[in-house]
């Protein structure tokens, strides 16, 4: 880092600029509590010691690499002996990775804290080697984060029987077969816990370790196997006692089959999960309905679920969920997608100047007819009377028409439209719109206001539909017009 003494008409202005990066910071003379009559030949040395350490704070701030302190202690002694004399304040910590070597380090630094980040693709055994060393250090590892993870270091890591205390943040990810860890992992206490992601890795007594923690706040399982599987009632057990957690995240790799799945009387008390403010989750609707039924969220701010392909899909605890989540209530705008992987719809709510996503739930399905008619059915069930919403867009992801089959149902896109009797606004991508023509058409008798009785607007994405289509909407528009609801269209939208 290079710093100067800059001289401008609002008077001298100390800037540190990271050469490479063309970061610059800026301290006025005021705040660094010289007098307006410093000389302007002042060299950097002659600051005192409390401004250096708030620049090289700063600094480190801005660069944010664990190991940018290493810049700092190179320049001179001086530098060297300030950033040493406050660790804490300028959160210094030690990188374990593959170019970072901790077997080395460890002798040449002050004691502090570990930071293990490590992708294993192509790993090597001393790579290996040097992560366990570090781990070896279980009392000042604050950080873990290892992806592709091989089961020899994870067989390794749930050898070190040793509690760690300093540790904060934890994540391992396994994108192939994992073998089941131990409740014996990391001695089953990490008491300073507050971020714990899994992927890939099947932990079915995850909760022995949770119950070392008071300090959750961000929990991810996800891609969890067969052999990680975690009863819905365990899992409302061990969320139980993380009074601070803010974020879930749940999922499976695998629709679990409906023999196995619980399906358990809800309970008629529920476990209050104070702070939490989001959960995501994707699996089968059994296992939802389960969790969902056992608990009570009353700071709940965004939901995101993705259902398995099923036939029945089983929602009814959930449609109770979300009416007693206050938060969740009064959605303005709706926008349903068909993506080439499955279907999603999704709830905005007014938050300022700006929509906020509130609900979204999405099926995972590779057939038009699947998404259409999965939705549809979680739409009827869930779906309670949404007064403020007015405005509903039904689009395909990126123009990339499905492969809809022939005569594909007005049956089911009048079930997925029948929930929104407030809207006025509808909006139809240029592909969509002969689907829903179709099913407008049909309303063009003494039905004409059976679907959509408040709507007022339709715009159509691109070019006006010519030929059938053209015709469909406008027997529907003609209809409403004789009704007495009429309703306008308009194109290029």
């Amino acid at each position: 880092m290079v710093l100067l003494l800059h001289i401008d008409e609002a008077g001298y202005v100390l800037k540190g600029i990271q050469v490479g990066d063309n970061r610059q910071l800026e301290w006025t003379i005021a705040e660094l509590g010289f007098t307006d009559q410093l000389h302007p030949l002042l060299t950097i040395d002659l600051l005192p010691d409390d401004v250096l350490i708030e620049i090289f704070d700063s600094y480190l701030i801005q660069d944010g690499r664990v190991d940018a302190w290493h810049t700092l202690v190179h320049v001179c002694r001086r530098w060297r002996y300030l950033v040493f004399a406050v660790p804490r304040r300028l959160n210094l910590q030690i990188l374990c990775n593959p170019k970072q070597p901790v077997m080395i380090t460890l002798d040449v630094w002050p004691a502090l804290p570990i930071v293990i980040d490590f992708a294993a693709v192509g790993y090597r055994p001393w790579d290996m080697a040097n992560i366990m060393v570090a781990l070896m250090q279980h009392d000042r590892v604050c950080k873990i984060n290892i992806r592709d993870i091989p089961n020899s270091l994870l067989e390794a890591i749930a050898k070190v029987k040793k509690p760690f205390p300093a540790l904060t943040e934890l994540k391992i990810s396994c994108h192939g077969y994992a073998r089941v860890v131990p409740d014996s992992f990391l001695a089953g206490s990490t008491p300073r816990l507050q971020s714990l992601w899994l992927v890939g890795i099947p932990f079915p007594t995850l909760g022995k370790l949770l119950l070392s923690t008071n300090d959750l706040v961000d929990l991810g399982l996800w891609k969890i196997p067969h052999s990680g599987y975690i009863s819905p009632e365990t899992m409302v057990a061990t969320l139980s006692a993380l009074t601070r957690l803010k974020k879930l995240v749940l999922g499976f790799q695998f629709s679990r089959p409906q023999a196995l799945a619980s399906r358990q009387r809800p309970l008629d008390a529920r476990v209050v999960l104070p702070a939490l403010t989001m959960l995501y989750f994707k699996g089968d609707s059994e296992y939802l309905e389960d969790l969902v039924s056992r608990i009570d969220t009353p700071r709940l701010e965004s939901v995101k679920i993705t259902f398995f392909s099923q036939r029945l899909f089983y929602t009814s605890l959930l449609r109770d969920f979300i009416g007693r989540t206050d938060t969740l209530q009064e959605p303005h705008r709706a926008q349903v997608v068909f993506y080439p992987f499955g279907v999603e719809i999704t709830l905005f709510r007014e938050r300022g100047m700006r929509d906020g996503e509130t609900l979204k739930l999405g099926i995972s399905c590779r057939t038009a007819g699947g998404q259409l008619s999965g939705l549809a059915q979680v739409c009827k069930s869930i779906m309670r009377p949404l007064h403020a919403l007015e405005r509903l867009g039904i689009y395909e992801y990126h123009d990339e028409e499905l492969d809809w089959p022939p005569g594909m149902g007005s049956t089911q896109w009048l079930e997925l439209l029948r929930p929104f009797t407030r809207v006025k606004d509808l909006v139809l991508s240029k592909i969509l719109v002969r689907l829903v023509a179709r099913t407008l058409q049909e309303r063009a008798g003494e039905r004409v206001t059976e679907v959509l009785p408040l709507l007022r607007t339709i715009f159509l994405e691109g070019s006006q539909p010519l030929g059938s289509v053209g015709e469909a909407i406008a027997m529907f528009l003609d209809a409403r017009q004789l009704s007495g609801y009429p309703v306008l269209c308009l194109s290029g939208q």
